[in-house]
């Protein structure tokens, strides 16, 4: 029993203060033998509730072994007011992003993050049409403007696509993609 008072006693009396942070957390250091060699013990005493997500990073690392020194009270100011300047640029920027999403894109899109590109039947509308159509399912009508085909007439002939399907390269794009049938190399 002695000895449990003794480390009890002990742990009191060879704790060194290493220091304080902001929210009023102590830290404290101990040499302490194990298994034979001395070794550095660190730890933190809170001030008030334990809360582990008080403690500010540079402690953290201390408190870990990643630091050999404490962090002096200028080094944590410092790095507080870095943070304050980046809280500070973060809220800027969502400020000016929300400016040019009233301004440009629609309200969904500055919802969903997504930029809403160009409307593509006023861009298919620009292109000039030849009278045989483009090649894309269009002909044109009585009066000159470009008409959908029927699906029998974006069908190519009978020969044609048989030979697609003979083929062991893959042909057409979109719903007429056919892909290819693999080949060893010869």
């Amino acid at each position: 029993m002695s000895r449990f008072w003794a480390r009890i006693v002990g742990l009191f009396r060879n704790r060194t203060m290493a220091g304080m942070d902001k929210a009023g957390n102590r830290y404290f250091t101990r040499m302490e033998e194990i298994d034979g060699v001395m070794k550095e013990k660190r730890w933190v005493v809170f001030k008030g509730e334990q809360e582990p997500t008080s403690v500010p990073v540079e402690w953290i690392c201390w408190l870990n072994g990643q630091r050999k020194i404490t962090p002096t009270p200028e080094e944590m100011a410092e790095l507080e007011a870095r943070r304050e300047r980046v809280r500070l640029n973060v809220a800027l920027l969502k400020k000016e992003e929300e400016e040019r999403g009233a301004k440009g894109l629609s309200q969904e899109a500055a919802k969903t993050g997504k930029v809403v590109g160009p409307d593509l039947k006023s861009f298919i509308r620009q292109l000039p049409v030849t009278s045989e159509g483009d090649g894309r399912g269009e002909a044109l009508d009585a009066s000159g403007r470009a008409s959908k085909a029927t699906d029998s007439e974006k069908q190519p002939p009978y020969e044609v696509r048989q030979k697609q399907e003979d083929s062991s390269e893959p042909t057409g794009t979109g719903e007429s993609f056919r892909p290819g049938t693999w080949q060893p190399p010869t």
